[in-house]
């Protein structure tokens, strides 16, 4: 089922922790530089992070090249960073970890869930975590020393844009900042059990041999997938997928062939059955159903969502005072209830065509009525987890549609100059520094642009 069962990609972070030592058996290295060591799967990790935050899931010609650049610039600004003593103290690397661990033992709720899905306790997730959070402080922090003297000047940012073909202009659609208020409206306990009741009967079906489990699964998930893959999913224990934690930790207790008594997860209610278990790769099959919600319960949450509407339009509470306080969206803590831009950049400035998903879709509709500044009425929707719910769109501001200027952007043109400044100064950098360290690059990597310059200018010394 297409991401049914994802959650944040931060959780990611956690399966890139393990140590060099371990990886070796299996591993192969393509760098090294100093005492330290760049292992093939570093880069592998480093590509499919940036394949899954990628708006279209594709990687650049040169994404293999680029990214092992940036793991041996890295490895050198640790090393320079060790030599002058940059202040990286124990304490700020604790607080790291401590607040990493939060974040999984948020994700997961509990710490004896998250050993249980993770197969880490406590102790060993700190120590796993402590080097990689030490190497990238260090490696920051002489980032940040040498790009700090970096500064641009109005001049700059105009000569740069002067130096932009004019048939090279971008061109900017209409953008939009638009935020949601979302409330979900909680299925009764009736509800909740009558889809336990269901499920007990589908299980109850199977093991009487009365039905199979994969016509159970077609007939009755709600799966929207269910029909290509019959709810079959192969798991890993250290998935970068990082699944739904309910979900995984009832999947990995069971044995082959067994079926579980009915999980509850984020999105529904699931029966799991066991079919294939080797190590900490698993095969599963699932049956989701979701309480169904009455017509009463949407009714009572629009009339809620309606009046906190009329607060914020009277100025009692502004947008993001009432998305924190009411909204049930599940990023909402994060990203203030405002959509994000696709592009991958943290902006929330974002286009028309950028708005695809199904229940996106009908905020484009929407948006036809307002105008910079207006809240909608509450509209029900499907969210992205099939459940049924309702909420109002504030449309925060639009822009006209303009080739790319020096008024209107320039904030945008200032920072691509800075960025471009700031590149430099760190290419200049690594060249000067680089010949003071052993490198050794894989011969497969060698003809990689930056690194063949390196190389040459290591050869030299």
């Amino acid at each position: 089922m297409k991401k049914l069962l994802a959650l944040s990609a931060g959780a990611l972070l956690l399966w890139q922790a393990s140590s060099a030592q371990q990886k070796l058996i299996a591993d192969k290295i393509i760098g090294v530089v100093g005492d330290k060591i760049i292992l093939k799967s570093d880069m592998d990790g480093a590509l499919s992070d940036q394949q899954h935050n990628s708006p279209d899931g594709n990687l650049m010609p040169d994404a293999a090249c680029k990214t092992l650049e940036m793991l041996i610039s890295q490895k050198v600004m640790v090393l320079q960073a060790e030599r002058d003593s940059l202040p990286v103290s124990d304490g700020d690397v604790e607080a790291q970890m401590e607040n990493r661990i939060r974040y999984f033992e948020q994700m997961y709720g509990s710490k004896e869930k998250m050993k249980e899905v993770t197969g880490y306790s406590i102790y060993q997730l700190r120590e796993r975590f402590r080097q990689p959070i030490k190497e990238g402080l260090l490696a920051q922090a002489m980032r940040n020393k040498i790009i700090e003297p970096v500064k641009v000047t109005p001049s700059e940012v105009k000569r740069f844009f002067d130096a932009i073909p004019k048939d090279s202009l971008k061109f900017y659609e209409s953008e939009l900042e638009i935020g949601t208020l979302v409330l979900t409206p909680k299925a009764t306990r009736e509800m909740d059990q009558y889809a336990i009741d269901r499920l007990l009967d589908f299980k109850k079906r199977v093991l009487n041999k009365e039905s199979d489990f994969s016509s159970l699964a077609i007939l009755y998930s709600e799966d929207p997938s269910v029909k290509d893959n019959k709810g079959i999913l192969s798991l890993n224990r250290n998935d970068k997928n990082s699944w739904d934690p309910d979900f995984v930790a009832a999947a990995f207790r069971l044995k082959e062939g067994e079926i579980s008594s009915p999980v509850k997860s984020q999105f529904g209610y699931h029966i799991i059955q066991m079919l294939k278990r080797s190590g900490d790769n698993i095969t599963v099959q699932h049956i989701i159903l979701r309480a169904a919600v009455t017509k009463s319960d949407l009714a009572s949450n629009i009339a809620k969502l309606d009046s906190i509407r009329t607060s914020i339009l009277s100025g009692r509470i502004n947008f993001a005072e009432a998305v924190a306080k009411y909204s049930d969206a599940p990023s909402a803590k994060f990203d203030g209830g405002m959509l994000q831009s696709k592009t991958g950049d943290g902006s929330t400035l974002i286009t028309i065509d950028q708005l695809d998903d199904p229940g996106e879709r009908e905020i484009v509709m929407m948006l036809d009525t307002l105008k910079a500044g207006q809240i909608s009425a509450p509209a029900q929707f499907t969210d992205e987890s099939g459940r049924t719910s309702v909420r109002i769109v504030y449309l925060k501001t639009r822009s006209q549609p303009h080739r790319e200027n020096l008024t209107d952007d320039y904030s945008r043109i200032q920072q691509r100059t800075l960025d471009i400044k700031r590149a430099e100064a760190i290419n200049k950098w690594l060249i000067e520094k680089i010949p003071t360290f052993y490198v050794h690059v894989d011969d497969e990597y060698k003809n990689c642009n930056r690194i063949s310059q390196w190389m040459s200018s290591l050869a030299k010394q």
